[in-house]
């Protein structure tokens, strides 16, 4: 084992917030920080393409996959859920959507933090945390009271857009639904197309290294070490003083002088907490973990998005299969590398429509998206992809709550992840009535010019008993888990973190990932991960 090198800060995780964190710990604070990433330094260079991370959805290269615990609601089913595991986390692999979600879903974050009758304000509101929003973007369309220019962050509206969701889009306000022209504006309701972590100049993926990390990669101050996995947190008389990794088999110790920040992500924070001794004592014990910290909240209020399709064929091609081989690839390819134009400069969600099928549209609860093609996974669905469209409805605010437990001591093994999909009826009940919608706009003019027939699950499926067994046969996860070491107030008993995100019972450990989040946000979480991370670093270096 290497002796332990010192630093001041060292960052678990070298994912979407561990980026922010990191530049501003060594451009402001002038500070030695050390960033320990499990996964690689780098991803193929078709990840910078918009369209790339289409080829990796399915395999492991860049992501951890997590098969969940099987669901008795689900018939059984356990969804595999995966993480990104390279330098940039999700922001490197995800489709880079930017959606911040509601204010609301901010201003209930700050209710959370804020102990009932206190005169004290948390300070985690959208009215706090929007400055940081704007301080960080760069954005080719949009200005004024919600949006920023001359950050980091390159946002854009996407070079290419299909036929089919253009067409989409024109149905949608043909129903009712009004076009928004801006998501992360005074409103989410309505229909329109979504602006994406991509640089308008070079169409090439923004991810959190490029906006964030590459300026102080050379920074002597910044050492950054990949295919490190962090086995324990060194806590001394409670106090976080270093942490035990292994890299290229061997096992290694650094310490840290001012603080250790876990930004490992909702499923990896949890489960190294544990493995660190800090968490719910049963759960330790259970595995010869000693307690070190007793806290039942980690693990626990694990949320995520979950989406249930509707599949059609089209009288031709409107979209993008078999855009991804031969000579349509190819052309693509070179309209990219020439003119910066073409399909390849989408990410082939480029459209969604924000509702509440209760009526409450202030408050969507509802995003549904359109991929025009027939986008599904083959052992689900049970036939070949082909021209078609795929509308899925995502439920943003599930009640439900899962958890995040360890299945061993083994710091190499995945933890349990208990989804807990569909448990509450509620989550059901608004998924079934987002897939009826659906429906209604695959045969809503001028959409259903376009429309061949339903192909999955077909028309036959139209009572609710029915289309609740197709939603548990086929609901996936939307990519977003969150709340797994929620941050609260003093009175909440599950709260992991106090509002500066401290870990209770722990000195100088704090986490900044996505785990902290009450309440997941009504939206693609990237974009409220960076910006809590933003407000992170202000609170670490205050």
């Amino acid at each position: 084992m290497s002796q332990g090198t010192a630093y001041d800060y060292i960052i678990i995780g070298g994912g979407s917030s561990a980026c922010v964190v990191a530049a501003r710990l060594v451009k402001d604070g002038k500070a030695r920080v050390l960033m320990l990433e499990r996964g690689p330094r780098k991803a193929h260079p078709i990840m910078h393409f918009p369209a790339g991370y289409m080829k990796f959805l399915a395999r492991d290269t860049y992501l951890s996959m997590h098969q969940t615990k099987p669901q008795e609601q689900l018939n059984g089913r356990g969804p595999i859920v995966p993480q990104g595991k390279v330098l940039g986390g999700g922001s490197t692999v995800n489709a880079m959507v930017y959606m911040r979600g509601q204010a609301a879903d901010y201003d209930r974050w700050n209710e959370a933090v804020t102990a009932p009758g206190a005169d004290n304000d948390g300070a985690w509101s959208y009215r706090d945390i929007l400055p940081y929003f704007k301080a960080q973007e760069d954005n080719d369309h949009l200005g004024g009271e919600f949006h920023g220019v001359g950050g980091p962050l390159k946002i854009s509206n996407l070079g290419h857009t299909s036929p089919m969701t253009r067409t989409y889009v024109k149905t949608l306000q043909s129903m009712g639904i009004p076009y928004n022209p801006d998501f992360n504006g005074a409103e989410q309701f309505g229909v329109g197309f979504m602006q994406h972590t991509i640089d308008w100049q070079t169409r090439r993926r923004c991810s959190a290294v490029d906006a964030f990390l590459a300026p102080v990669m050379n920074d002597p101050r910044l050492t950054i070490e990949t295919e490190a996995t962090v086995t324990r947190i060194i806590l001394e008389n409670g106090r976080a003083v270093g942490v035990d990794y292994m890299q290229n088999g061997s096992r290694k110790t650094a310490k840290a002088g001012v603080e250790i920040i876990l930004a490992a992500g909702a499923y990896q924070t949890p489960k190294l907490m544990m493995l660190s001794g800090i968490g719910p004592e049963g759960g330790l014990s259970r595995h010869g973990i000693r307690t070190e910290i007793s806290l039942s909240g980690v693990g626990r209020n694990l949320q995520d998005h979950y989406e249930c399709p509707v599949v059609a064929t089209t009288k031709g091609s409107f979209g993008y299969y078999g855009a991804d081989r031969g000579w349509p690839m190819i052309k693509a390819g070179l309209q990219y590398l020439l003119f910066k134009s073409g399909p390849a400069t989408t990410t082939g969600v480029e459209t969604c429509a924000f509702y509440d099928p209760d009526g409450n549209n202030a408050e969507p609860t509802i995003q549904m998206f359109c991929v025009p093609t027939v986008y599904l996974d083959r052992d689900v669905m049970g036939t070949d992809p082909g021209d078609g469209v795929t509308i899925n409805s995502l439920l943003l605010r599930p009640k439900a709550r899962g958890s995040v437990t360890l299945a061993s001591a083994d710091p190499f093994a995945n933890p349990v992840v208990d989804t807990q999909i569909f448990s509450h009826p509620d989550d059901l009940r608004l998924t079934i009535a987002g897939f009826r919608f659906a429906r209604t706009v695959l045969a809503a003019s001028p959409m259903r010019e376009l429309i061949d027939k339903e192909i999955f699950p077909g028309a036959s499926v139209t009572s609710d008993e029915a289309i609740a067994d197709h939603c548990r046969r086929t609901v996936k996860t939307g990519y977003h888990p969150v709340g797994t070491c929620k941050m609260g107030h003093d009175l909440d008993p599950d709260a992991v973190l106090t509002p500066d995100l401290k870990v209770r019972g722990v000195d100088r450990l704090r986490v900044i990932d996505a785990s902290i989040m009450p309440n997941i946000v009504s939206g693609n979480t990237n974009a409220a991960v960076l910006g809590a991370a933003a407000k992170a670093a202000d609170l670490i270096l205050a």
